[in-house]
């Protein structure tokens, strides 16, 4: 268990102590793992170059039958993502993650940018990495659109069919994290302190932010879901994570908060502690996102940074919003309580009527529809070229 253990994470025998055995063993493996049938591929397109490269778009967009004698890595790859979990229904990629509509975009928003991604920068090997490869500050906005783009049209009804705008975008991002794990070997990221540049472990953090962070980060504003829409929110997160290439020993037996938390007490613990750049690129994520409220809300930068902030406080508690320098507002934030307890009130009378419901869910999600596609002409999501030279 001791072989080649992170010297900057928690001490295996202290893991195994508090987790028992076979949860420090499962969380060795993790962090020396980063994703092997990826990395396989940027290890064909690294001997094979742009034949490779565009091989593999070719069977993300059309899949692998559009392919005649595809690369080894590249058809492993694609067979893989193009399967689903065993047991699996296939009608939840009509679906869709179906209960996240009942709340309107710009709440996304706010938890994706105060929630999951603030909680993601904790992790000082994510952060470490980003600050690696020149990514720290340069390009926190550009970060937080793709991310967001990514994420709607992963969650949106239908996406995650191959070939479907969320199948593709989620095939991007697993690649763009294979090439950002070769790149790191480049820059002197240092494993042996940190694990595996992006590995299994920082891998199903992430899936946490997107799933047990960022529902909970929406139920203290007001936008709770069910147990039973948590569990649907579940089941369809864990075909993405089979898409994003996470281990299902690691995610697979998710099934609702209680298993979601006690997976995150074991990542939480792993993680170590707070970089010094994690507040920096905090920092850098408040001051981004408040310039995109400036637009959208006509809120002063100013206004929005705190706004954030109290959020983010609220979202990850006092402690987490210390270490990352996020200020406080006792009055904004009891505010912010007023207005969820009205948003609370007002989905329990709705919950009473489901065409109501249904009606807000249809709506919200041609309005999500109505976003990707008013942001079709911008670049192309995780341009692969800025992290494979």
């Amino acid at each position: 268990m001791n072989t080649h253990w992170p010297t900057g994470r928690i001490a295996p025998a202290e893991l195994a102590a508090r987790f028992g055995p076979d949860a420090a063993e499962l969380a060795g493996r993790a962090l020396r793992t980063g994703d092997p049938l990826a990395d396989a591929v940027v290890a064909e397109i690294r001997d094979g170059g742009r034949d490779v490269r565009a091989r593999l778009d070719l069977g993300i967009r059309h899949g692998l039958a559009s392919l005649d004698d595809p690369p080894p890595a590249v058809a492993a790859l694609l067979s893989s993502a193009e399967s689903l979990p065993e047991g699996t229904d296939p009608a939840v990629l009509d679906s869709g993650a179906r209960p996240i509509f009942t709340s309107p975009p710009p709440v996304h928003t706010l938890s994706l940018s105060a929630g999951a991604l603030l909680r993601t920068y904790v992790s000082p090997s994510i952060a470490v990495l980003l600050g690696t490869t020149g990514r720290l500050i340069d390009g926190a906005e550009r970060r937080l659109t793709e991310t967001g783009r990514w994420l709607l049209s992963a969650t949106l009804p239908g996406g995650l069919r191959p070939g479907g705008p969320g199948y593709v975008a989620t095939l991007q991002v697993r690649m763009l994290h294979a090439h950002m794990r070769e790149l790191a070997r480049t820059r002197g990221y240092d494993e042996a302190v940190h694990g595996v540049a992006i590995n299994q472990i920082d891998l199903a953090r992430t899936w946490l932010d997107f799933t047990l962070v960022s529902m909970r980060a929406e139920g203290t504003i007001g936008f709770d879901l069910t147990p039973a829409e948590v569990g649907e929110v579940y089941a369809y997160w864990q075909v993405l994570a089979h898409q994003l290439g996470i281990d299902p020993d690691l995610v697979g037996g998710v099934t609702g908060h209680a298993a979601a938390e006690r997976l995150d007490d074991l990542v939480t613990a792993v993680t170590g502690p707070l970089a010094a750049e994690s507040r920096t690129l905090a920092a850098a994520q408040v001051d981004a996102v408040a310039g995109l409220l400036v637009e959208s809300l006509r809120l002063p930068r100013p206004a929005g940074r705190l706004l954030l902030s109290v959020l983010g406080r609220r979202f990850h508690g006092a402690g987490t919003g210390d270490a990352l320098g996020l200020r406080r507002c006792a009055p904004l934030n009891t505010g912010i309580g007023a207005a969820a307890h009205v948003i609370r009130w007002r989905r329990s009378r709705m919950r009473r009527h489901p065409g109501a419901l249904e009606v807000a869910r249809a709506r919200n999600v041609a309005a999500t529809r109505a976003l990707l596609d008013g942001d079709a002409t911008g670049p192309a999501l995780f341009q692969l070229s800025e992290v494979s030279a």
